[in-house]
């Protein structure tokens, strides 16, 4: 069975962004280390989730990055973005958005189900809040890869609600402040 990896950057207080979404918070991948770390959990999946508002910017943003800056790292991270299979879960949009998109309007829990009993690497979810508090409040979370930022922002958006178990399977701190947290969800 395929896990749901959840990547997420999360501030040392426990918010994914500011109250109004913003990101201005997160600290710049200066670390070769914690690019590679990057790097590896991409290379583990071979399909991604997103929910509405994070697939309105992450899908043109990144589409945009793989036509300007052709041979740096980001570029190759959009490559791989722009050519893995996303499923974008929405009951707002009509058709999907950018390359190799499929829409999904059916249940969360029934179709993340079924999508992890199919063959293939590991499937992963980069967030927004929203979305991602969904899939954890489903229990359809195998794994959190949360990026601590060496910053507290006193108020914002967050994905536990409630009281979540997890166990730490590794951590890593980076030069830049960042440390990254992968943790398994109890059972």
């Amino acid at each position: 069975m395929r896990k749901l990896k959840l990547q997420m950057q999360i501030t040392l207080d426990g918010y994914v962004a500011g109250s109004q979404g913003q990101l201005d918070w997160m600290t710049p991948e200066t670390d070769e280390r914690q690019v590679q770390y990057l790097k590896d959990l991409t290379t583990s999946m071979d399909t991604i989730l997103l929910g509405r508002k994070m697939a309105e910017e992450a899908v043109p943003h990144w589409e945009h990055v793989t036509k300007i800056k052709k041979g740096d790292a980001e570029w190759e991270y959009a490559k791989t973005f722009v050519s893995t299979p996303k499923i974008i879960f929405s009951k707002t949009f009509r058709s999907p958005l950018g390359e190799n998109t499929t829409l999904e309007q059916g249940d969360l829990t029934s179709v993340v189900t079924k999508l992890k009993d199919l063959p293939g690497k590991d499937i992963i979810v980069y967030g927004g809040a929203s979305f991602a508090s969904a899939l954890i409040k489903q229990n359809l979370v195998d794994e959190f890869h949360l990026l601590v930022n060496p910053v507290a922002i006193g108020a914002g958006k967050i994905i536990f609600d409630g009281q979540h178990k997890l166990t730490l399977i590794k951590s890593m701190a980076f030069s830049n402040g960042v440390v990254a947290n992968q943790y398994k969800r109890d059972q």
